[in-house]
């Protein structure tokens, strides 16, 4: 799949579009994700998708934003899996939101993105404030001479399915929910990185995976399963917080210690699998009693995971 950021990049060539945040790219965006693949074999277009970073909402308001459930790796990684055929990032700056829908329509996707098929949710909104609505798209759409399509929301068991519904079952610790709303298991990957070795010294080494994200959907001790270090995935326990015990208004970190394991993982990219939360997070007087409830989360996750296997 082809990445590109802005529009210099742009070939000049029809294509078949979507747009969106596609924050966890999630049933609902699987569906908008197939109606953008079929259009596009129908038509023989290229199937793009429209996306932004920074998220929207971290631009314009960064202290409300919401937390990533993709970084933006994440995210095209996903929907190069459903089909897509380039990924165009625009940067969401002061500029870009202050354009009007008709600039948005006539500029970007016309003049700048070629766009001959569109498919949206019927509840899009764009250009500045949000002022453009679908209605206003079809019009544009008959204007110009592009075709347009609108999706619905997709409910599961008469929940919508949204990025929002995501979150809310991952900060409740219901894994299999969120599962079930993004259509696989809930996952953070990131590079192994160099920490402060606080782990190892109370003999729990752990793997610190940047995150790379303002702020992560989840917080707590985890039992998990390690991606991208053996053939088949390592359980594991992981810590997803700020440490309390040992810092003090500090950035959150994913740290992970393996079971039974004892190799060299710096520098992998790997893949961390939630599968159960066994408790939040919790400042302990000093590392002698964090030890021990380190000790107490390895056995707790070696039974949650031994039922989960």
């Amino acid at each position: 799949m082809q990445v590109i950021r802005g529009t210099r990049g742009a070939f000049g060539e029809p294509i078949a579009l979507t747009i969106g945040n596609f924050d966890g790219v999630h049933l609902g965006h699987q569906v908008m994700l197939a109606r953008l693949r079929d259009a596009s074999h129908r038509l023989g277009l290229p199937a793009t998708v429209l996306t932004f970073e920074p998220h929207p909402r971290e631009f314009l308001s960064p202290d409300a934003a919401p937390a990533r459930l993709t970084t933006m790796r994440e995210k095209i990684a996903c929907l190069a899996e459903f089909g897509v055929d380039r990924t165009q990032v625009i940067r969401f700056d002061r500029k870009f939101a202050a354009m009007l829908p008709e600039d948005f329509v006539a500029r970007l996707l016309v003049e700048k993105l070629c766009v001959r098929w569109l498919v949206v949710g019927d509840d899009y909104r764009y250009g500045a404030q949000r002022s453009g609505d679908y209605a206003h798209l079809a019009q544009a759409a008959a204007r110009f001479g592009f075709q347009l399509e609108a999706v619905p929301s997709v409910n599961l068991a008469g929940e919508r399915v949204s990025s929002t519904a995501v979150r809310a079952a991952l900060a409740r610790g219901d894994f299999a929910h969120a599962q079930r709303l993004l259509g696989r298991a809930y996952a953070i990957t990131g590079r192994v990185v160099h920490g402060e070795k606080l782990g190892r010294r109370l003999g729990f080494p752990t793997a610190n995976i940047a995150l790379k994200r303002m702020r992560a959907p989840l917080s707590g001790i985890y039992a998990v399963k390690l991606h991208g270090v053996d053939t088949l995935p390592l359980p594991a326990v992981a810590s997803l917080g700020v440490r309390p015990t040992v810092m003090a208004h500090a950035a959150p970190v994913l740290e992970v210690h393996v079971l039974d394991f004892h190799g060299d993982i710096y520098g992998r990219y790997v893949k961390v699998q939630f599968v159960g939360k066994l408790r939040d997070e919790e400042k302990y007087p000093d590392l002698e009693t964090l030890r021990r409830q380190i000790e107490r989360d390895v056995n707790d996750a070696r039974h949650l995971l031994k039922s989960d296997a």
